[in-house]
């Protein structure tokens, strides 16, 4: 979805576009809407990504080498855009031809689950941020996403020993999944890490995240093709174990958010009851 270029893409970034020859036209530049957090415009068959540095939650780093070491990494295999250039506080990346999944109410999650669980099979270099793992790291951070919103008390879970890490994205909603041809696509890869699989499975399926980006929640039966696609009975069993503990720790992200203004973070609360 696109609306008219406001704001337009700054002057010192044209320059750099126009100087690396990156296959950027600008006109007819479109400022692309769902996006939470950067600026991102669209012009032909690449996409250009300018970060807000204080767009960062406590939840949801913004970093913008974390997000070129991932592109490097996991496009090759199909999972992530083809990164065409970048410099400091913006990258170019190709369009992914697709509609942002969750499009249609009755959209089928089974081949997000498993490209998820392609993603976790990857190997990673040490250069991402590591992520909470295991039942006590999970309630640290939990607590650290909360700080001082009145919050009710954590919910008590099974002590699950952290696991061997894996690549993460940290940020698996709708919004950031592209239902291409070839299959679905992740972007916006501003805060992957090194972790537990269960927290990409958690935030997508969230109910406040789902609700967020496409308006309504999955389905019992849209959850339950989720979980029987994923390749990995381990991880999900470890997912319904420590679900509660990720839940709570979404609902401090939206609390935080909703206490900055934003509105729909404050609806979004209200699918998790």
């Amino acid at each position: 979805m696109t609306q008219p270029l406001t704001p337009s893409v700054p002057p010192d970034i044209l320059h750099d576009l126009r100087r690396q020859d990156a296959g950027w036209a600008e006109a007819g530049a479109a400022l692309l809407s769902g996006g939470r957090t950067n600026h991102v415009w669209r012009v032909g068959n690449r996409v250009l990504k300018h970060y807000r540095p204080h767009a960062a939650t406590p939840l949801f780093p913004n970093d913008p080498g974390a997000e070129v070491r991932a592109l490097r990494l996991f496009a090759p295999e199909g999972l992530a855009p083809e990164l065409r250039a970048v410099s400091g506080e913006w990258l170019l990346i190709d369009h992914i031809p697709g509609a942002v999944w969750g499009h249609s109410a009755d959209e089928d999650p089974a081949p997000v689950a498993q490209a998820l669980g392609r993603l976790h099979r990857q190997r990673a270099d040490e250069g991402f941020r590591a992520l909470p793992n295991g039942t006590a790291a999970l309630r640290a951070d939990a607590l650290r996403v909360a700080g001082t919103l009145p919050m009710p008390p954590l919910p008590d879970v099974p002590d699950m020993p952290p696991l061997p890490p894996c690549p993460v994205h940290a940020d698996a909603v709708p919004g950031n999944i592209i239902a291409a041809p070839q299959g679905p696509v992740l972007i916006d890869w501003q805060c992957p890490g090194l972790g537990d699989p269960a927290e990409d499975l958690a935030t997508f399926l969230s109910p406040a995240m789902q609700w967020l980006y496409t308006g309504r929640t999955l389905s019992p039966d849209q959850r339950e093709r989720f979980l029987s696609a994923y390749p990995g009975h381990a991880a999900v069993d470890r997912l319904q174990a420590l679900e509660p503990l990720y839940a709570w720790r979404i609902a401090a992200h939206c609390r935080h958010r909703a206490a900055k203004g934003d509105t729909d973070y404050a609806q979004a609360l209200q699918q998790m009851a």
